[in-house]
């Protein structure tokens, strides 16, 4: 690791190497800093353009893809948590941007509030995860940019900036899902209801019944998604839906999360998907066990426990959202190339339903979407599977999520994004010098 010289101190500090969750991304950085408050950042900024280094605020490091690296200086925001206000007349909280969504949850459960939906990972900051389109499953209901309803942000000359869709519209409907690239958001607003129970009825179906039946369940179900385990017709199927105020909370029992949440999903799992790498042909028989040993349950808890799953298990992504009705068909043609290829895909493929919003940037912009996604245990190589999943995916004209593995670049998102130059144009005002750019960006919005 080498050395490098401060301009600012003189002193000599040692470079510092990072790497993402998933392990798909590294980088050699040129500072790390740690702000604890919104001068904290503002200073960075103004001394990293100074020193003519770029800059890259950091959550978690959960995207598959490398959205969040940088070369110059990693602003750490975990020190920026909490939060700061909750307006219950008006449904909404004020938070700070490095507030992990776990944390979040929890903040808001014990004022009586919950977020009116959440993805089945609670591990990024809010900041990270509305800026790359995180997003739960429910034809009713959008993803977290879409709940975000005003930002406070430190641009890349220094200055502080309030949005919202009133003041700086424009940098706001960008900023909402700003991929990092307009500035360093230091609090959001977002929607807020208040706590909620989720009755949740998980159970294996056969794959060709799901599928038939897919848009009445979707229609019919708050919450519905389903894991389809490759090699197999078998699927596990999850309705979350809420319940009339005063149920009686009904969590599962103890023996039984320990069983199937930690034992099964992630042990076991994790066992398997070992076996898996050293011994590709055992992965068929693994499958069809799996397929089968999660059977079926019902339980009843607060929305943020029933929408979260633990995840110990490391693995590779890449998710890709399409107009609703085209669900059944891509997930056919995904079936028939894994049918008809020697590859041993060990992970369940996920598929979900969302509403429609307007975020410049969201895979749902103006589309009740449904969302696949393939994984690969992260020991495995990804072999040829993303890379067909990804050609079935542009053959439908699909979204890719911005946190998750594709190869798509700026000519292909301009077609599938009707607001794609406007969200450059707010770009190229704010951040003229590209303080904020990195590889990852340069070729999905163009240098």
């Amino acid at each position: 690791m080498a050395d490098s010289v401060s301009g600012i101190t003189g002193k000599v500090v040692r470079s510092v190497d990072w790497t993402n969750w998933a392990g798909t991304e590294t980088s050699r950085l040129a500072r790390v800093a740690n702000p604890r408050s919104e001068a904290d950042v503002v200073d960075e900024i103004r001394r990293a353009a100074r020193k003519g280094l770029r800059v890259k605020a950091i959550g978690a490091g959960h995207s598959f893809t490398g959205v969040a690296v940088t070369d110059g200086v990693q602003l750490r925001l975990g020190a920026l948590t909490g939060i700061t206000s909750i307006d219950a007349t008006r449904g909404e909280a004020t938070v700070r941007a490095g507030t992990p969504l776990h944390v979040l949850v929890e903040e808001l459960a014990a004022f009586g509030h919950a977020l009116p939906n959440l993805g089945d990972i609670d591990r990024q900051s809010l900041a990270g995860a509305a800026a790359t389109g995180t997003h739960g499953t429910g034809l009713r209901l959008t993803g977290l940019s879409a709940g975000v309803r005003a930002l406070r942000m430190v641009l890349a000359d220094g200055s502080v900036v309030d949005c919202s869709p009133t003041r700086e519209p424009d940098l706001f409907q960008a900023a909402r899902l700003g991929l990092g690239a307009l500035g360093v958001v230091t609090e959001i607003t977002v929607a807020v209801v208040p706590a909620f129970l989720l009755h949740a009825v998980e159970r294996p179906e056969r794959l060709p019944d799901v599928l038939a039946h897919v848009d009445a369940v979707a229609e019919t179900n708050d919450h519905f998604e389903f894991y389809w385990f490759p090699h197999t017709d078998r699927a596990l199927t999850k309705r979350n839906n809420r319940v009339p105020e005063g149920t009686a909370r009904r969590p599962l029992r103890a023996w039984r999360e320990r069983l199937d949440d930690d034992l099964l999903s992630n042990r076991v799992f994790e066992l398997t998907n070992r076996v898996a790498t050293r011994v590709p042909r055992s992965t068929r028989g693994i499958n069809a066990v799996a397929a089968r040993a999660l059977g079926s349950r019902q339980y009843t808890d607060s929305s943020h426990k029933v929408f979260v799953t633990a995840r110990e298990v490391r693995f590779v992504e890449s998710e890709w959202a399409f107009p609703r009705a085209a669900l059944g068909e891509v997930v056919q043609e995904l079936r028939a190339w894994v049918d008809t290829h020697d590859e041993r895909i060990s992970f369940p493929v996920e598929c979900r339903v969302a509403a429609a919003d307007d975020v410049w940037l969201s895979t749902a912009y103006e589309q009740e979407s449904c969302y696949v996604a393939v994984h690969r245990y992260h020991r495995q190589p990804r072999g040829a599977y993303f890379d067909a999943f990804e050609a079935i995916a542009v053959n439908h004209r699909g979204r890719p999520h911005w946190g998750k593995l594709h190869t798509r670049d700026a000519d292909y998102l301009r077609s599938v994004y009707p607001r794609f130059d406007d969200f450059l144009a707010v770009r190229d005002r704010v951040d003229p010098q590209r303080r904020f750019a990195n590889p990852y960006l340069d070729r999905v919005l163009g240098a």
